[in-house]
């Protein structure tokens, strides 16, 4: 009877010792941080640039992995519908610039938003920050796509200390929401500091059983730029909108580094998958510099594309070195999923980068779509990359003097990043078949989400505030 009994108990001490080991290697579901950074350059962050100071993003880079090669669109709107959808913006009608304070807009509610498929994962769903994908109605808000609470604001953009848009005048109003609650208290104080309070009272608060999904759109270094004065005398060589915006980096940075310390002080950490990135290029007009990139924000020059980004998390097979595979931003969506343990169903113009980003190996992806927009006949735009050919055909932007610039461009990006030599002349064969390319991709387009403004949208209409309620839900 005793050698039975101390057989249980072996069996029991080897089977709590495998289980042990087997959790260290395999925990259960990752937590997933998602921070989005509005605007941020390619030549505006610390690994990139030895001049801006971002320490903490810097060794976050440099442990993880740094994705060099992944694809935006080039503002806001169309990225972050990207990221929440697996679809390309010209597939669900939102390829035509941002949305709008005063029009009537929003993602279309058949489509599935990333919280909602985390949700059947039993994820806890949170979001801090910027929203941007429609809010005339209540059913395009945060809180009825998929996330258990939402703190921010619903708009392009917002004063740093007033948190209002435009920011005077009669079309004034207060754009600052606690879940769905006007938030009025915060007048004076800088956005991003309460912004990341929020998401340390989430991190403290949260049961660690439960998988945590965090989408934070930070506020920077989008305009207004505005910072304070300590970030700004962090750069003493600087002057004027550059001096403010690298301040803006480095307030970013340290906020950042706020939320890993307390995802540390949390003991959520070691099992957490962060993901980093911009939503675009950044915007030369307002000091974002995208160097050695040709354009920017707004643009579909590669420095309106291509942008920073990285991953970070005991997860990675692969570490430590600059990954050059082909990401899109629709690729986040069925992504994010794969390390939740979920699938994305059928359809979506997204694909699982999983293995890339955690193993090092070949991205899925040989081809993707700048964007694809017919909405105003002169300006008709279209661009694509396949393996290492680039095609821009129509408007690409505005030149350096503001005016609209189009035409007919082929690019060789492996032999020719910096787009310096038009090849459509010389490779006429290659031409034409990128060209037929383009011309299956816009077989199916839809028709863009671009109403005329609403006067009843005007916050004169709700107490003070940019309000849901003034329009119906697609």
């Amino acid at each position: 009877m005793a050698r039975f009994t101390l057989l249980l108990v072996l069996i029991a001490a080897l089977t709590e010792a495998s289980a042990f080991f087997f959790n260290r290697e395999r925990p259960g579901k990752p937590n997933i941080l998602f921070i989005v950074a509005d605007d941020l350059g390619w030549n505006d962050v610390g690994w990139h640039n030895p001049d801006v100071i971002t320490p903490n993003l810097d060794q976050l880079a440099k442990d993880g992995v740094i994705l060099d090669q992944s694809y935006y669109n080039p503002i806001c709107t169309p990225s972050r519908s990207s990221f929440m959808t697996g679809f390309y913006p010209y597939h669900i009608g939102t390829q035509h610039s941002d949305f709008f304070h005063m029009k009537p807009q929003g993602v279309p509610t058949k489509y599935t938003f990333l919280p909602e498929k985390l949700r059947e994962q039993g994820y806890a769903t949170h979001m801090v920050g910027k929203w941007h994908l429609g809010f005339c109605n209540w059913n395009y808000t945060p809180t009825r796509r998929g996330f258990d609470s939402f703190y921010g604001y619903y708009g392009a953009e917002e004063n740093y200390y007033t948190h209002s848009w435009p920011g005077e005048g009669p079309v004034n109003g207060i754009d600052l929401r606690d879940n769905e609650e006007v938030v009025t208290d915060k007048g004076g104080q800088y956005g991003p500091y309460f912004f990341t309070d929020r998401v340390v009272d989430k991190i403290e608060n949260h049961p660690t059983e439960q998988p945590l999904f965090m989408y934070l759109p930070f506020q920077n270094v989008h305009r207004p730029l505005d910072v304070p004065d300590k970030y700004r005398d962090m750069y003493p060589d600087e002057n004027g909108d550059r001096k403010t915006l690298l301040g803006m980096v480095s307030a970013l940075d340290d906020n950042v580094g706020r939320i890993v310390e307390a995802m540390k002080d949390a003991g959520l950490w070691d099992n957490t998958l962060l993901i980093f990135s911009t939503d675009n290029g950044g915007w030369p007009e307002n000091a974002g510099n995208n160097d050695p990139f040709k354009g920017g924000k707004f643009t579909l020059w590669e420095g309106g594309t291509r942008g920073v980004a990285f991953v970070h998390g005991n997860m990675l097979e692969k570490t430590g070195y600059t990954n050059n595979e082909m990401i899109h931003a629709v690729d986040w969506f069925p992504t994010i999923l794969a390390a939740a343990g979920g699938t994305p169903g059928r359809g979506i113009d997204g694909m699982n980068q999983l293995d890339t980003i955690l193993k090092g190996e070949k991205s899925p992806r040989d081809e993707f779509v700048y964007n694809i927009d017919e909405e105003i006949p002169s300006l008709k735009q279209g661009a694509i990359r396949v393996g290492d050919y680039k095609l821009i055909d129509g408007y690409v932007g505005k030149d350096d003097n503001g005016r609209p610039e189009v035409g007919t461009w082929l690019f060789n990006l492996k032999e020719d990043p910096t787009e310096t030599t038009n090849l459509a002349a010389s490779m006429p064969t290659k031409l034409k078949e990128m060209q037929a390319r383009l011309e299956d991709y816009k077989l199916s387009m839809v028709p863009a989400i671009n109403p005329r403004r609403n006067p009843r949208s005007l916050p004169i209409y709700w107490d003070g505030a940019w309000s849901p309620g003034w329009c119906q839900a697609e």
